[in-house]
């Protein structure tokens, strides 16, 4: 099931195919759907690739073929050849009220690009390339951007992460004491762990005592982000 706003986004690089043979920019389909941003355009088109109904062409800049559409999506050409909803009630190209950031409709799955693994044990490599996107709840979401990490290793067990979790992060710099971060140590090195900050130093604690908590200089540990969520598979 489609949420409205990938009715309208469907409906409209369908018209826009029809009347030109080019699917529309980034930049056309933000304005005509009236987002603010073209991330949320991206979070659109990811969503109605993963059900099917649109396809990306590799090496194809701009490149978007519509493989389906819902019946309610399908009514014939206008013959002005100007793209006017009318089969889906919405708000495609008018003006309105904005509220909170609305790319995707409450109540519906939010999606989070997930950028690699993260160690919740000894730090290895991270926040890679994005590899794929996972649907979230929106309300796990708390503003601003996010990103998804697959969970390798024990250290965080207590906190109750366990290997093979996913963990949503709030991209951010900063953290209090107590919040679990994604840390980078010497811009090497990331880690999921418990910040605590101790004087000028900076502490990174396991939440299993098999594990010793690493203690390093200000200037050696950068906050990546903090973790806002957690979806786990059984």
């Amino acid at each position: 099931m489609l949420t409205r706003k990938q009715h309208e986004l469907l409906r409209y690089i369908h018209e826009r195919l029809k009347e030109s043979g080019v699917p529309p920019s980034f930049d056309e389909m933000k304005e005509a759907l009236n987002l603010r941003s073209k991330s949320g355009i991206h979070r659109l088109i990811t969503a109605l690739e993963e059900r099917g109904f649109i396809r990306r062409l590799p090496n194809r800049a701009r490149a978007l073929e519509v493989l389906k559409l819902p019946e309610t999506v399908a009514p014939p050409m206008r013959p002005t050849g100007k793209f006017q909803p009318s089969v889906i009630e919405g708000n495609l190209g008018k003006a309105r009220p904005r509220a909170a950031d609305d790319d995707e409709e409450r109540g519906h799955s939010a999606f989070v690009p997930v950028m690699g693994r993260i160690a919740a044990g000894v730090p290895i490599e991270a926040i890679q390339t994005r590899s794929h996107t996972i649907a979230v709840p929106p309300e796990m979401l708390t503003g601003g951007e996010h990103f998804a990490l697959e969970v390798r290793g024990d250290s965080m067990i207590e906190a109750g992460i366990l290997e093979g979790d996913v963990v949503v992060i709030r991209k951010a710099d900063t953290a209090a004491t107590g919040d679990i971060v994604v840390a980078l140590v010497d811009d090497e090195e990331a880690t999921l762990k418990r910040l605590r900050k101790r004087g000028a130093s900076i502490a990174l604690e396991a939440a299993n005592p098999a594990y010793e908590t690493r203690i390093f200089g200000p200037d050696r540990v950068r906050v990546q982000g903090k973790l806002v969520g957690l979806i786990r598979r059984y």
